[in-house]
């Protein structure tokens, strides 16, 4: 658990700072290696013109945040192959998990901000989906890696849809609504801004030595800000541990995997676990 002044340092960035949905990495860096993470982590779009991120877990069925896939819109992937030439596929189908409570806002932990998507096609060779069950519990003190496609700052929206990574550091978990892991940047602990999640960033995987732990939920603000230009990014990042919910990843996972594109094109009137996507035209901010 988070230690009592971090906690205290924690709670004031939540509820004072008003923290976003992460939607890009701050302070990062750009991911250039045609064999790193671009192999794993996608960018998700809406046709209401939201973004978010994602990662890989099969050759069809991509692991993101489940506030990431609440509007009523089509949803699509984009992928980016070894030599960074980009593909979009469309998601047919989405599952969020059931303990999500949608219509919240981050501060109040809307319960396991965890879903799925099922592409309608797999991605193909090039790829390389990630386990997100096999990287045990995050423990207080380790480093993490983050990485998304989202801006740089709140008021560089121009600077999104590229992927960036940083590293960060887990300074324990925060029990409120729900149980998430926090991570800040190592140095300024949020004290003053760092690395950390931005908008678009929401989805997007933590990794520790390759291996995915976490998907990022969302982001605040540092504690000290000029009261002029407050912002919710490059303070804390909010982590729902896979780990922790590997049953339903796996028993989903399974489920969707089995479901064919057509079918899921076809369902209607689908539980609420579920939504089939519907074409439309894709507005960009």
């Amino acid at each position: 658990m988070v230690a009592g002044p971090v906690r205290a340092a924690l709670a004031g960035a939540l509820f004072g700072f008003v923290p976003l949905s992460a939607q890009a990495v701050v302070q990062g860096q750009v991911s250039r290696d045609p064999d790193g993470l671009r192999a794993s982590v996608v960018r998700i779009e809406s046709t209401s013109g939201e973004i978010c991120s994602g990662t890989l877990i099969a050759q069809d069925l991509v692991l993101t945040a489940a506030h990431c896939v609440q509007h009523n819109a089509g949803y699509s992937v984009v992928v980016v192959d070894p030599s960074f030439r980009q593909r979009r596929i469309s998601a047919v189908a989405a599952s969020t998990h059931p303990d999500f409570v949608p219509g919240t806002s981050p501060e109040d932990q809307p319960g396991i901000d965890l879903a799925m998507l099922k592409l309608a096609q797999p991605v193909g060779p090039g790829f390389r989906p990630l386990n997100p069950s096999g990287g045990g519990s995050i423990d207080t003190g380790e480093g993490v890696d983050i990485a998304g496609f989202g801006v740089v700052a709140e008021n560089r929206r121009t600077t999104a849809r590229t992927l960036r990574t940083a590293r960060l550091v887990s300074i324990g978990s925060l029990q409120v609504a729900n149980r998430v892991t926090v991570v800040t940047d190592a140095q300024r602990l949020a004290e003053t801004a760092g690395a950390g999640a931005c908008l678009g960033d929401s989805g997007g995987p933590i990794l520790r030595n390759g291996q995915m732990v976490g998907v990022v939920s969302w982001s605040s603000g540092a504690m000290r800000q000029d009261k002029r230009a407050r912002t919710a990014c490059g303070g804390f990042t909010a982590v729902t541990p896979t780990g922790e919910h590997a049953s339903w990843i796996t028993s989903r996972a399974s489920q969707l995997e089995a479901m064919s594109a057509g079918q899921a094109m076809s369902q209607t009137g689908a539980r609420p676990v579920e939504w089939v996507a519907k074409p439309g035209r894709r507005r960009t901010r």
